[in-house]
């Protein structure tokens, strides 16, 4: 085998060890609690030795970072797997739509990422800013709507802070089990439309008023 393929396997079989460690560290922080996610014991759930744990993350406030970013990673891509539309305003609402759908497939993440499940948990400065990526790709398609003129009224950023505010609230309620299927999805696409609904323009405004004031 040469060098670099030797290297590859490694790094294989580390992202295969990481993956399973932070899969375990999920699995205790929901089934039992913060209490539980000790070093020891999530090397205890893995089969492996204290001392991978500290070797890839640096211990139990290096683990917990991680999967905070682990989440807004899948949560990223999860996003930025929405296809490309013509339409500005449909992409918007597949947008919203990935989000719902994101919390519900992770919703351990989501709970570590939005809702303290990792009570004392402080992400660095590089973690947050890699964080605020994911409210970035709303801002930009509110911006797509406000350069036709398909949304006027507001600013990019407040229209994306409003609907965040919205989906946020509505998820966390459905993840909790609150709303169940079928009302859950029309009551979520309700919301949605009401928040952008003062920031819509009659579909008949002539192409020569379709500007910001």
């Amino acid at each position: 085998m040469t060098s670099t393929a030797y290297q590859q396997a490694q790094q294989e079989g580390q992202d295969v060890v990481r993956a399973a460690i932070l899969d375990a560290a999920t699995r205790l922080l929901v089934t039992e609690g913060p209490a539980a996610l000790t070093v020891r014991r999530i090397a205890g759930e893995v089969g492996c030795s204290t001392k991978v744990i500290y070797t890839l993350f640096g211990g139990k406030d290096g683990l917990g970072e991680t999967l905070w970013l682990e989440g807004f990673a899948r949560f990223e891509r999860r996003l930025l797997a929405v296809s490309a539309l013509d339409d500005p305003l449909a992409c918007l609402h597949a947008g919203l739509e990935a989000y719902r759908d994101y919390a519900l497939a992770e919703p351990d993440y989501y709970r570590v990422m939005f809702q303290g499940a990792l009570p004392g948990l402080q992400p660095g400065p590089e973690a947050v800013a890699t964080a605020k990526r994911t409210f970035e790709l709303l801002v930009r398609r509110v911006q797509d709507c406000l350069e036709p003129g398909l949304l006027r009224g507001g600013t990019a950023e407040e229209i994306a802070d409003l609907l965040w505010m919205a989906v946020h609230g509505a998820v966390s309620l459905e993840i909790s089990g609150f709303f169940h299927e079928p009302e859950a999805t029309r009551r979520y696409r309700a919301l949605c439309s009401s928040v952008l609904s003062p920031f819509l323009l009659p579909s008949d405004l002539p192409p020569d008023e379709r500007t910001t004031p």
